[in-house]
């Protein structure tokens, strides 16, 4: 019989009345039975995060800094255990779980660091005006109240990382939402840091249901709503807020240029390799994954049947299997709804050239031409492992296209000229540009967010509590400087 995974309120494990399943998208065998809070529980974790605000913020650096170095050592001491529970949860193959895992390691410790150095305060002199004279301005960030994170399920442990460490980092308490088809990854960073001596209410871990969050994003005790999801529900609760201060991750449709100077056959293989394997991570299933290839007309033709080639030898299958290049994504209605996208554009005109097949929630690595500009394919994230590839007539032309679309979090652009690389970051209207490779590469201490209707806001753990914290000044008088 399995046992109910208790949630975490205010620092300690307890149950509710009711719970829920989770289940593998790769053989809906049964993962874990999940407790749901109360609606009195909910509030009993709102009041403790609000009651501790003020006595958090001022808990010692250090008292932060050991609490977050400790979670990050066990995660690495649990690596292979959690990483069987991402993929068991999620349908990711094991490699990228593992890979997860040490992510998460990182945004801990890198946390860890900013809690020691952040907030140190800078001091400005203010008699470069006759009415200052005398008077020193000293500068220091402060909390601006309880944050609730709601994390997606494509990285059920990093992205609730990233809500997480950047909070205790700075002081702010935090409640947390783990995604309903993955939250045991999530609970298990409860596990980690109920062996700290962080306060009471400092933090919980709910998972809410979703249909039970608007009351939760209405209160007012919780300034702050950091998001990573949809562009629909990320927009909602933005709209529903106005007064609030939202961080939203809503992800995008990302791009890899493939420009005439990089040409040689080295370089066009690597290309080929990297966009296989970036269009078809994690299943397609992240938000700077590969959807859209452009190519120069010159490069084009060689380039396209390497693609092709490399993505029909990315190996899919059960996750569990440490060869498994691609799993399942997280649930069948997933897979029929990318199903449904790439049979309207090929029925649209659109070339299928590999893939393009459902089985129950895998769906095959696919790749199209001649993408009608109309379709969802082309205008939407398709969150899942599909690749179209377009021709495009020089550079202009290929950046205008990249920024032909509502979204901008990350493009990558395979070039070895240091102007072009400089004109790309100045004409692409992306959150980040990565020269020489896909767009796909994140690290976990950088800004991280995206233009246009990919979001609002940074993360990365710095920019993440610069989003949780408000610059206070205090004016000092009578001095003598």
């Amino acid at each position: 019989m399995t046992s109910t995974h208790a949630f975490w309120l205010a620092g300690r494990q307890v149950t509710g009345e009711d719970s829920f399943d989770v289940t593998s998208p790769w053989d809906d065998r049964l993962v874990g039975k999940v407790s749901v809070p109360t609606d009195a529980q909910t509030e009993e974790a709102v009041a403790a995060a609000y009651a501790v605000r003020e006595d958090f913020a001022a808990t010692p650096a250090h008292v932060r800094a050991a609490a977050l170095d400790h979670v990050s050592r066990r995660l690495v001491e649990r690596t292979e255990e959690i990483a069987r529970l991402i993929s068991a949860e999620n349908g990711k193959p094991l490699k990228w779980a593992r890979g997860e895992v040490g992510r998460a390691v990182s945004v801990f410790r890198f946390a860890a660091e900013e809690a020691r150095r952040f907030n140190g305060g800078e001091a400005q002199r203010l008699d470069t005006d006759l009415g200052g004279q005398g008077r020193l301005a000293f500068t220091r960030r402060f909390p601006k109240g309880v944050v609730l994170g709601i994390a997606p399920f494509n990285f059920p442990l990093n992205l609730c990382a990233h809500k997480i460490a950047p909070a205790i980092a700075a002081g702010a308490p935090i409640i947390l939402k783990p995604a309903p088809a993955t939250p045991l990854s999530g609970l298990v960073i409860g596990e980690l840091l109920a062996e700290t001596e962080l306060p009471a209410g400092a933090w919980s871990i709910l998972p809410v249901p979703n249909d039970r969050m608007p009351a939760l994003v209405q209160d007012p005790r919780l300034p702050v709503i950091s998001f990573t999801g949809s562009e629909k529900v990320g927009y909602a609760i933005m709209d529903s807020v106005p007064r609030k201060h939202c961080t939203l991750e809503l992800g995008g449709n990302g791009a890899a240029v493939v420009l005439a100077d990089f040409a040689s056959d080295e370089d066009l293989d690597w290309a080929a390799g990297r966009i296989a394997t970036f269009s078809n991570y994690q299943g397609g299933q992240s938000c700077i994954s590969v959807q859209r290839v452009i190519a120069d007309t010159s490069v084009y033709d060689r380039l396209l049947p390497r693609i092709v080639a490399a993505v029909e030898a990315q190996i899919t299958g059960d996750p569990g299997d440490d060869k498994t290049d691609v799993g399942p994504l997280v649930s069948e209605d997933a897979a029929k709804r990318v199903e449904a996208w790439v049979d309207e554009a090929v029925e649209a005109g659109a070339a299928l050239l590999t893939g393009g097949k459902r089985d129950g929630a895998s769906y095959a690595p696919t790749v199209l031409t001649d993408v009608p500009a109309d379709v969802a394919l082309s205008c939407e994230e398709v969150f899942g492992p599909v690749l179209t590839v377009q021709r495009a007539d020089g550079e202009a032309a290929a950046f205008a296209a990249v920024n032909d679309s509502k979204y901008g979090l990350q493009a990558g652009v395979f070039t070895r000229d240091l102007q072009t690389a400089f004109r790309a970051h100045r004409a692409l209207e992306v959150g980040g540009v990565v020269i020489g490779d896909v767009p796909s590469y994140r690290a976990d201490q950088m800004p991280y967010g995206g233009a246009k209707q990919s979001g609002v806001g940074r993360e990365g753990v710095k920019f993440a509590m610069d989003d949780y914290t408000y610059e206070r000044v205090m004016v000092l008088t009578g001095l003598n400087l």
